[in-house]
């Protein structure tokens, strides 16, 4: 598919622009363009049969979700998650998002006959104005660019942040909204948080009863709650973020008799607090996750329970789930079993510090030696057993996909200064290591004694996404042999080890990655493909996820002989809102990164940075930047024609034969930056080069020359 550079803004892919509200180095606005108007016209067929005299079929009516817009048409997905297109001139006005009632005409197409529940009634966007009136630009970025406002905006200004409810739907004379309230304006990096937190519908205040009952709430007694393992005599402690303050896993680690590891993981009995059925437990239930945003976090659970109560702080007694793990040196697992139990945290540890004293640096040595003269020995045996497990979970096929996640460091008015890379150290997979030790046990002791559980499952991966991903990896001279049609996690690992050390390495990982299918939560134990394991659960971390409370109030259920909460279609239905509930945080979480960066990058317009490609569509490229930022530069920048190979992703000029592949180094410069959408624009700092640059100039130069000729 060839695409004209020198033409304007596609209206597909990337090349979809938010509008025009952006900012220069300064990070002032700039007014936005009038919006583009289209005609169109009908065919015969639609004008002698028009969509609503059109018969209906009972028998094909279902119910859809809209999951997207893509060239004109709508994307329906029903609940087998089988995909339809409805051009969106048939689609009743629904918007990403909405459940209709849509009638199938056809193997993959359908028309919308009615919208059962609209998912955007209101809305959140910045304003904008221009001689054709008022306009809002949605955050949410599945929605349309622009839309109508209409009545008294209450004070806003141009460039601020509104709430807005819809007054009218595209399908009754065109998509209009009135403003409802001003949020504040988005020059401000907390507004614009504040914004998405809104635009994404989550949740930022707790309800009085929740606050309430948290309130009420009081630490473990120092005498024992019946039932309870007394384990405060264990040497334990808490590793974390420099700046956590939920510590809800400590670890301990002793040497047995017959010459085993006793490997402990202790887990804040949340469920002890949050019975099911209270005002905790179903404001819990309707967040699903905590959300971790750059400079903020929107808990799960009232800071009470979560840096509170329920807390393992150092010195303090709490009540606790106790996986208790034997295992060899080698990292095999012989036995293990669950406790209820009561334990008390020793120190409270930093991963940045661990890794260093790991380094050898003396004055982490001496810091651990003065919190216990233990403390230090028991972690060089937690690091040895640390390295056996993960050797033998690789050897059993489970992929490591390494990403770059962003880190923000922030002034105090909540403004981005300097984006750095998290990093993984040895302390950061010690913990990892041994959380998947004891999720995979429970998992395991579940299904054996038929307990009801919230599994975490992981299928195996898509076959069209594993053929394209197949492609490329032939494309770029990968030998794809081991990597078997039906694909097992030990083939997807040996290829990124093959190709750790090729230029393409990172991309190759995302590709990979791409493949796989979402990660989700299911009442049966299905299997985890990335980790090869056939039971896995989460049950590590219940003061930030649902499903770790879930699995931890069944696990007392079972050893206390009482009633498991939940079950059958209930635990269903927990299954699927814990599932949609993560997938809406991690989606609002790399909406606010993008955000972050776009307001970092609007005081560096104009530089230029040695980046690599990242994407390839046939709108352009994206190129990752040092900093861990990405940007978009288009092909409307380059003067050239470009033809896009999907197989390969890569783009070819046809002039000058410049290719644009995935790996590739560039070097760009930062050419404009959209805050609300958080899109940063690129473009090449030099002239496009390629393979037929030297002959097209003598072609040219040639063509000169004859010309010349027949004007003489």
């Amino acid at each position: 598919m060839k695409r004209d550079a020198r033409k304007g803004r596609s209206a597909q892919g990337h090349g979809k622009r938010r509008g025009d509200v952006r900012t220069g180095a300064k990070g002032e606005y700039k007014k936005k363009s009038v919006p583009a108007v289209y005609s169109r016209k009908l065919s015969i067929d639609e004008l002698l049969a028009p969509a609503h005299q059109q018969p209906m079929k009972s028998d094909q009516l279902i119910e859809m979700v809209v999951r997207g817009m893509h060239k004109g048409e709508i994307r329906l997905e029903d609940q087998e998650k089988n995909a339809y297109a409805c051009r969106k001139e048939r689609a009743m006005g629904a918007l990403h998002g909405d459940r209709v009632l849509a009638e199938r005409i056809g193997r993959e197409t359908a028309v919308v006959r009615r919208v059962i529940e609209r998912a955007h009634q209101t809305m959140v966007g910045v304003l904008f104005m221009n001689k054709h009136g008022v306009f809002l630009e949605p955050m949410e970025r599945h929605l349309p660019t622009s839309i109508e406002v209409d009545g008294p905006l209450y004070g806003a200004k141009e460039g601020d942040v509104v709430r807005a409810e819809v007054v009218r739907w595209e399908h009754e004379g065109g998509l209009l909204c009135r403003v409802g309230g001003v949020i504040g304006s988005f020059d401000k990096a907390s507004t614009a948080l504040d914004a998405l937190v809104v635009s994404a519908h989550l949740r930022s205040e707790f309800p009085k009863e929740a606050l309430d009952e948290a309130a009420a709430l009081r630490p473990a007694p120092h005498g024992m709650d019946g039932g309870r393992e007394d384990l405060r005599g264990l040497l334990s402690f808490t590793i974390d973020g420099r700046d956590a303050k939920d510590f809800d896993d400590a670890v301990s680690l002793e040497e047995m008799e017959n010459g085993h590891l006793l490997l402990g993981v202790h887990i804040a009995d949340v469920g002890h607090y949050v019975p099911q059925g209270s005002a905790l437990d179903k404001e819990a239930y309707l967040r699903g996750t905590s959300v971790y945003l750059p400079g903020r976090v929107l808990p799960m659970l009232p800071e009470a329970l979560s840096n509170g109560v329920c807390s393992l702080r150092p010195g303090e007694d709490k009540f606790t789930m106790s996986a208790l793990i034997e295992l060899t040196r080698e990292g095999e697992i012989v036995a293990h079993r669950v406790v209820r139990s009561l334990t008390r945290s020793d120190a409270r540890l930093v991963y940045d510090d661990v890794n260093a004293f790991f380094a050898g640096d003396a004055v982490q040595a001496q810091r651990l030696e003065e919190m216990h003269p233990q403390l230090g020995c028991a972690l060089q045996k937690m690091r040895a057993l640390a390295s056996a497990i993960r050797r033998r979970r690789q050897a059993q096929g489970c992929i490591d996909f390494e990403t770059a996640e962003p880190k923000f460091i922030l002034d105090d008015a909540g403004e981005p200064v300097e984006i750095v890379t998290r990093e993984r150290g040895e302390a950061e997979l010690l913990i990892e290591d041994f959380m998947l030790t004891a999720n995979e046990c429970v998992a395991r002791m579940a299904r054996e004694k038929g307990l009801p559980l919230l599994y975490r499952v992981h299928e195996k991966p898509d076959p069209e996404k594993l053929r394209i991903f197949r492609d490329f990896l032939a494309a770029i001279g990968v030998d794809v042999r081991v990597l078997g049609h039906g694909a097992k996690p030990g083939e997807i690992r040996a290829i990124l080890e093959e190709t750790k050390e090729r230029p393409e390495a990172m991309v190759i990982s995302a590709l990979a990655l791409r493949s796989m299918q979402k990660a989700r939560y299911d009442a049966q134990p299905l299997g985890h493909f990335g980790l090869a394991m056939s039971d896995y659960c989460h049950f590590t971390s219940p003061i930030r996820r649902y499903p770790d409370l879930v699995v931890s109030r069944a696990l007392t259920a079972m050893l206390t002989g009482g009633r498991v909460p939940l079950k059958g279609d209930a635990l269903a239905d927990a299954a699927i809102r814990s599932s949609d509930c993560e997938r809406a945080a991690a989606e609002a979480e790399r909406m606010a990164d993008k955000l972050m960066m776009a307001r970092y990058m609007a005081s560096h317009v104009g530089e230029s940075y040695e980046g690599t490609v990242s994407g390839v569509s046939e709108w352009g490229v994206y190129v990752s930047l040092p900093n861990g930022a990405e940007g978009f530069m288009h092909v409307r920048t380059l003067e050239d024609w470009f033809e896009y190979d999907e197989r390969r992703m890569t783009l070819r000029g046809e002039r000058t034969g410049a290719v644009f592949s995935l790996g590739q180094a560039l070097t760009v410069r930062v050419a404009d930056v959209e805050l609300t959408a958080g899109l940063i624009d690129l473009e090449l700092t030099g002239p496009l080069r390629g393979p037929n640059a030297k002959r097209e100039k003598s072609e040219r130069k040639k063509e000169r020359e004859r010309m010349r000729g027949f004007s003489r």
